[in-house]
């Protein structure tokens, strides 16, 4: 027989989570590398090798798509690793958080 353990239940509030200074400044290192991708990538494609091209004669809209599909995992996933260095950096500008406040 097995035993199941037993996990906690999550709270529930009415209050909207309040993101703190370092998690907006994580997502916004985020989107930063997300927006620094996407302009790779177009800069890439622009290049002309002579021929049809590199990437073929795919519709510039699906391969615009695809392009800002990729750059949003690869910041998500932190691939490249430039958001956590513009956060590390960025975070000693930061005012230190205060803390949180016991049951409430």
């Amino acid at each position: 027989m097995s035993t199941v353990a037993a996990t906690p239940a999550p709270t529930l509030s009415l209050k909207p989570k309040v993101a703190t200074d370092r998690e907006k400044l994580s997502q916004a290192a985020k989107q930063f590398e997300a927006i620094f991708v996407r302009q790779m990538l177009a800069s890439a494609r622009a290049t002309d090798f002579g021929g049809k091209g590199v990437f073929g004669e795919m519709d510039q809209t699906f391969v615009q798509m695809r392009d800002d599909r990729f750059a949003e995992i690869a910041s998500q996933t932190g691939a490249l690793g430039l958001a956590k260095q513009i956060e590390n950096h960025l975070a000693a500008q930061l005012r230190p958080e205060a803390p949180a406040a016991k049951g409430k």
